[in-house]
């Protein structure tokens, strides 16, 4: 019976070094990430056995959480400011910021729904009664898409028919679901958008959309959150990232 016991404690104790050394971690995302880190996390998860989860939103309000103790290893922000809140906060490692990824906008209509515009300026007509962007004060794409109709000299004319999504994964679903006529949404996203067709928009008419990631110290493991930052700038992490419409930061 006491050799029963002890090689029981014996298992338990060799499962819970195999389960320390898998591991796992939670990663803080925005929104504009959602299909291409549940890849970027298939892949880390085959190579290393760390099982990653994921925990997507709006990129000001992630750093917030973050600021506040949230119990995130890796802050993967859709702009580079919204990490340096999270250092300046004491919450993240500055010597592991690092920009992985450079994102676009693109106008998103529904099929069936309003026709699409033949360009962003069409945005004024006024076929579109209901325009989604996501809150340009927490979410980078939604501030990139206030400074898209700035200089394209339509903002004005724009402004009133505006609804305001709290990610960029809600503003495209407004379009989705005929709440709105158009949405500026990310490209990541609209990629995966069935019933529906894009139009891009000239990266020149905003801010690079230079996308960065930090490990955090809140979390379960630094070294694992190094590891899966190491990942995403891999040969193999860049591909799913191209694949997924990003480009790499600084690219053309």
């Amino acid at each position: 019976m006491k050799r029963l016991a002890f090689a029981i404690a014996m298992l338990a104790a060799a499962c819970g070094k195999n389960a320390d050394k898998a591991g796992e971690i939670t990663v803080a995302a925005a929104s504009d990430l959602t299909f291409a880190f549940k890849d970027v996390g298939a892949a880390f998860e085959k190579q290393t056995g760390t099982k990653v989860t994921f925990s997507f939103g709006a990129s000001g309000n992630l750093a917030k959480q973050i600021a506040n103790g949230g119990p995130f290893d890796v802050f993967a922000a859709a702009n580079v400011a919204f990490v340096d809140d999270a250092i300046k906060a004491g919450a993240c490692d500055a010597a592991t910021k690092a920009l992985y990824a450079r994102g676009r906008i693109v106008i998103w209509t529904k099929t069936g729904g309003t026709a699409a515009p033949a360009a962003p300026a069409d945005l004024k007509d006024d076929r579109f009664k209901k325009i989604a962007i996501a809150n340009p004060e927490h979410a980078p794409y939604g501030k990139a898409a206030k400074q898209a109709l700035e200089k394209l000299g339509i903002w004005d004319a724009v402004q009133p028919k505006l609804v305001f999504g709290e990610n960029i994964s809600q503003t495209l679903q407004f379009a989705q679901t005929g709440n709105a006529d158009a949405a500026i949404a990310s490209l990541s996203l609209a990629m995966e958008a069935k019933d529906g067709s894009y139009i891009p928009v000239d990266a020149t008419l905003h801010a690079p959309l230079d996308q960065a990631m930090v490990v955090c110290t809140h979390g379960k493991s630094v070294e694992r959150g190094k590891q899966f930052t190491a990942f995403v700038l891999s040969e193999a992490g860049t591909a799913i990232m191209k694949r997924h419409g990003f480009s790499l930061p600084g690219a053309p």
